[in-house]
């Protein structure tokens, strides 16, 4: 009966590409859907998009882990998204329109007047090197989900589900993957909705959660979280917790997950895809309930298996030396426990739609900055549409191999690697890269081509700095609170942060690109006048 609801899944996704093929004749339908999209459709695939497979595995093992602190993610989710869509995606829209983008480097390069074509590079650059990471992640995850759920074989579970999007991506482009987001993110939604409301009838009542939970930790029910970690286990350490400046930094690192949604290309090629600015209104509305349902639901099904199930339990009766070793296995191990079979293959298929729905909006973004943003603009820019959609057919699969020979690598690295931080690493990566130049582009006039160039390259080097190579000058300097604290706040607001400032700065010490911007400030003003069309 799992089977089944997996084929039935897997035959939608492959009828949804056969359809969309059908309806891609040129390049702004491979990478735009022509621009005819309703607000349902991109709201829907942009929230899809936008989860990716840690909200299923690694969201829900936050709120195993930690309890009510992984709200904050939640919070940060909310503000992001509502940003995006309330403070940007109109002028971004109105812009994007005006310039006929089909792509965010498309917008970036118009709106910058960048004939040298830097800018496109760097930003296609920057998707090639962080979309297979970002991918990878989910392959990796697509291999876990398939051995929780089914007991499969990691390489062949990930090899199966990677092998249905080449299929449909490829033949369908950009609306194949929003119709496919569409379906998939309704199955997300339900999906978190429906089982910590099925969790909890395994109690007497309400109140048995939370006595459970208050039994593991109190502050397992505390929005500064549990406190301090055990080093050998992995649990949360009874004794401590409160609001400590260790607790404060890691809520405003969980918090910072939501600056992506403030300029990813991923996310807001969606909103050039929109047929007009009459959408955006009702897509805030769709967008932020979603987040709320989804992202609140996802926490709360950690919570209410964190009551029900110890890790050993988890670990399927085993021992367990680390807490993070199973955390990611309580969304499969509730639903396996709690629903009959064909409902258990329906959350096997929620996962993979969370997977999927990710994988393939980063491959067609990651093809358009090869093929449209390199190929044609820079190198060939009297290619035919029948050539450039061959081509962006053949890019689609390499780059896919390319991020499922990663994913695999990962897998057999370290099968036990926790999901939520490699998915956040390739997500830091891109948001990183375009966020502060988004962000400032829209809004401040005298940003010149030179500091969004900066701004792009330093925020695109401190992912890997802040990773790599500050926390081991830190502790070689002795300075283990400081690594403690970077640890918490990761990698993503320092490398945003210094991105925005590098553009600022490097933007009123460019005197030629300040002479340059009149035209552009009365773009800026239209763009922000204009109403709905």
């Amino acid at each position: 009966m799992k089977l089944l609801a997996v084929g039935i899944y897997a035959a939608i996704l492959l009828g949804i590409g056969y359809v969309a093929s059908k309806r891609i004749h040129t390049i702004r339908d491979y990478f735009a859907s022509d621009k005819k999209l309703g607000f349902f459709n991109v709201a829907f695939s942009a929230r899809a998009t936008g989860e990716s497979a840690w909200l299923l595995l690694g969201l829900t093992g936050m709120g195993y882990a930690i309890g009510a602190q992984a709200f904050w993610v939640v919070l940060g989710e909310m503000i992001g998204v509502g940003g995006a869509w309330i403070f940007m995606a109109r002028r971004f829209k109105n812009l994007s329109d005006k310039y006929d983008s089909l792509t965010v480097p498309d917008y970036l390069e118009s709106r910058f007047r960048d004939t040298g074509h830097w800018l496109r590079l760097i930003a296609a650059g920057t998707l090639l090197v962080f979309v297979p990471i970002y991918a990878a992640a989910q392959v990796f995850a697509t291999g876990a989900a398939f051995n929780d759920f089914l007991g499969w074989n990691h390489y062949l579970g990930a090899t199966a589900g990677f092998a249905v999007v080449m299929l449909y991506i490829t033949r369908g482009g950009f609306t194949a993957v929003v119709w496919s987001d569409v379906f998939q993110g309704l199955l997300m939604v339900i999906g978190l909705v429906a089982l910590p409301i099925v969790g909890y009838t395994q109690f007497d009542n309400l109140a048995g959660v939370t006595t459970a939970l208050r039994e593991i930790d109190p502050h397992l029910l505390a929005l500064h979280g549990p406190g301090s970690i055990d080093d050998a286990t992995g649990a949360p350490l009874p004794s401590t917790g409160g609001w400590t400046t260790s607790a404060i930094v890691a809520i405003v690192g969980l918090a910072a997950i939501g600056i992506g949604f403030l300029g990813s290309p991923q996310v807001f090629v969606r909103f050039i895809s929109l047929k007009n600015t009459k959408q955006i209104l009702p897509g805030t509305v769709t967008a932020l309930i979603w987040t709320l349902l989804a992202d609140g639901g996802a926490v709360l099904v950690g919570m209410v298996g964190r009551a029900l199930y110890s890790s050993e339990a988890l670990a399927g009766g085993g021992a367990v030396d680390n807490i993070n070793a199973v955390k990611e296995d309580v969304l499969p191990h509730m639903a396996i426990d709690l629903l009959p079979a064909f409902f258990t293959g329906i959350f096997i298929a929620m996962v993979l739609s969370a997977i999927m729905s990710t994988i393939d909006s980063l491959l067609v973004v990651a093809s358009s900055a090869g093929v449209r943003d390199y190929w044609q603009k820079v190198r060939h820019p009297e290619m035919s549409d029948e050539r450039l959609l061959s081509l962006s057919r053949m890019v689609t699969i390499v780059l896919s191999l390319i991020a499922f020979a990663v994913g695999m690598a990962i897998l057999i690295y370290d099968k036990d690697t926790p999901l939520f931080w490699i998915v956040i690493f390739g997500w830091s990566g891109i948001a990183a890269t375009f966020c502060p130049t988004m962000i400032l582009s829209l809004y401040w006039s005298k940003l010149t081509a030179l500091g969004a160039k900066w701004a792009m390259v330093v925020g695109f080097l401190m992912v890997p700095i802040m990773k790599f190579i500050v926390p081991p000058l830190l502790e070689s300097a002795g300075q283990d609170t400081m690594v403690g604290y970077l640890s918490d706040l990761d990698v993503l607001l320092p490398a945003f942060a210094a991105g925005f400032i590098v553009a600022i700065i490097v933007s009123l010490t460019d005197r030629e690109g300040q002479r340059q911007l009149g035209e552009i400030r009365d773009e800026l003003k239209a763009a922000a006048a204009k109403r709905d069309g």
